[in-house]
């Protein structure tokens, strides 16, 4: 694409989220506005913060085609600050605190015509929905009536300045012991779309997890037309006859890849393609020729999932709580931890009273590596350490932000010898910009890691297949409107590169949201340290935080 200058206007912008709104009706047909830079600055003052993101996909490159990339640069940080600014929530008289209970407890639930006691929360299997707006506050006290050990992650909220509540055990928290509890205590600050929570210790989120929704601001709406209704939300999960703590454990001990689940499910139900289960079928009542807003959420453990329906076209609208480009499709694929929006438009004239929803995997290839263990006593979570200053002997700043040993798909067959242990993170400076390369490795297996971020979302700017260049492969980054997500999929046989601004401080887990991977150790860490205003400091921790 061509090279940005200074002073010339932003590029061309056709996100649904930089288009006119009116407050009378939530949902609209958009309207272009212009895109000189001092229309920018008054049109989007009722949508600022969508539009601050482009601003900064468009500052970060404007940044590295005239050197100024690094910190010093007073360019390059009045654009960042620039985005960062307009990206601030403002406070609304409407804004609530809303208040919600967990009781973890062991449940007897029947799938499969096998009947098994299982993590649930309330009793309840898929949890309970959330439900919040913008801006407002979510009190979650968790109580643990199990024997396991249990934290909770809030999948996509960003937790500004709070780490505390973000869940993944012996990362932001030690777990919540048998007998214990904790309230997770967070604000929703600047989000609004589908996102949803789940358990972050070992593999108990087979069980425990439920949809998040966030609705915009009263008075503010959605870029797309009015649907006839908005149907309950479809979680994709799995269903093992088998105690998952035991298969994992297994797995762990031999070497070898863990058993598969014996279903899949929508919302916890298995359907009629599953001995004795026709009676386990979740179903969906609409009216013929009628527009829905449909929510999908891919909560399985390993598998990547296709989802169609019968006969009928899918109109998506938004992809882990970020609007995107409407565009129809069959099909669609959703990686495990990433949630769609939408639009379903039923037959005006069907020609049958039911269509059949599907959902199957790719593939469910499995490889092997090194059959040790290593295991070890861990006494404070990372985000505890960093707080108190207490580095020695629980973390180490030396994770590698280049590959020790540069991958290529047409050199040697892949080992374990490159593998290394400790705990490492990268350390980060207050508000840099972080560009960030994934290339794909897989050669035994065919999946497509689906890799998350806690803390932050990021544009995906670029993909391909093969080795990434980073000679010619930059030239074809998206600059202009690249998708932003919290999880994106690694493809096989290839690169992903996302950008992303490290304005959040804390310690923030990145992982494999296939749990098998997660076990063996996809996952590091991103340490941001404070900024140096009050407003960019890490809050100080809660007084019921969990101890190990």
């Amino acid at each position: 694409m061509d090279s940005y200058q200074l002073g010339q206007p932003l590029p061309r912008c056709d996100l649904p989220p930089c288009r006119a709104r009116t407050h009378d009706d939530p949902y609209i047909d958009p309207v272009l506005i212009s895109r000189q830079v001092h229309h920018f600055t008054l049109a989007s003052k009722g949508n600022h913060k969508s539009c601050a993101r482009q601003l900064h996909a468009w500052a970060i490159e404007m940044g590295a085609l005239h050197g100024l990339r690094n910190a010093g640069s007073s360019a390059c940080r009045f654009l960042a600050a620039f985005a960062v600014l307009l990206a601030l929530p403002t406070l609304t008289a409407g804004a609530v605190t809303r208040h919600y209970t967990f009781n973890v407890q062991m449940t007897n639930v029947t799938r499969l015509c096998v009947t098994k006691s299982i993590p649930t929360v309330n009793g309840q299997f898929p949890g309970p929905k959330l439900v919040a707006r913008e801006g407002d506050r979510l009190v979650v006290k968790v109580h643990n009536h199990m024997s396991y050990n249990v934290s909770f992650h809030w999948h996509g909220i960003r937790q500004v300045r709070n780490g505390w509540a973000d869940g993944p055990s012996y990362i932001t928290q030690c777990p919540i012991q048998p007998g214990g509890s904790y309230a997770y205590d967070f604000a929703v600050t600047g989000q609004r779309g589908t996102l949803w929570w789940h358990a972050h210790f070992s593999w108990l989120r087979v069980h425990l997890y439920g949809p998040l929704v966030i609705l915009p601001r009263r008075g503010e709406g959605y870029p797309f037309p009015r649907p006839y209704k908005e149907l309950p939300p479809i979680m994709l999960g799995e269903w093992f006859n088998a105690d998952t703590e035991a298969v994992i454990n297994q797995a762990l001990q031999t070497g070898g890849g863990p058993n598969v689940s014996d279903a899949y499910t929508f919302n916890g139900l298995p359907g009629p393609t599953y001995n004795c289960s026709s009676k386990d079928t979740y179903k969906l009542k609409v009216q013929p020729g009628r527009m829905y807003l449909l929510r999908l959420i891919n909560s399985a453990l390993n598998d990547e999932l296709f989802f169609g329906i019968a006969n009928h076209t899918l109109t998506v609208v938004e992809a882990d709580a970020n609007y995107v480009k409407p565009f129809t499709t069959k099909t669609l694929v959703i990686s495990p931890g990433q949630t769609m929006n939408v639009l379903l438009t039923t037959a005006p004239n069907p020609g049958s009273l039911a269509y059949a929803m599907a959902i199957a995997p790719y593939t469910n290839t499995q490889g092997t590596f090194d059959n040790t263990t290593a295991a070890a006593v861990l006494e404070v979570a990372l985000l505890e350490a960093h707080y108190q200053r207490r580095y020695a002997g629980v973390l180490t700043a030396n994770f590698p932000t280049t590959p020790p040993h540069p991958f290529n798909y047409t050199g040697a067959p892949p080992n374990s010898t490159f593998v290394t242990h400790g705990t490492r993170v990268v350390p980060l400076k207050f508000n840099t910009s972080v560009e960030l390369v994934l290339q794909g490795t897989s050669i035994q297996g065919a999946e497509s890691h689906p890799l998350h971020m806690h803390g932050f979302n990021f544009f995906v700017v670029g993909q391909g297949f093969g080795n990434y260049d980073p000679v010619s492969d930059p030239a074809m980054y998206n600059l202009v409107d690249p998708v932003e997500r919290n999880t994106v999929s690694v493809p096989t046989a290839g690169w992903v590169a996302v950008r992303f601004l490290a304005d959040n401080p804390g310690v923030w887990l990145m992982h494999c949201h296939f749990d098998v991977h997660l076990s063996w150790g996809l996952s590091m860490a991103w340490l941001v340290n404070d900024g140096p205003l009050p407003s960019q400091k890490m809050l100080p921790p809660p007084s019921d935080l969990p101890q190990c």
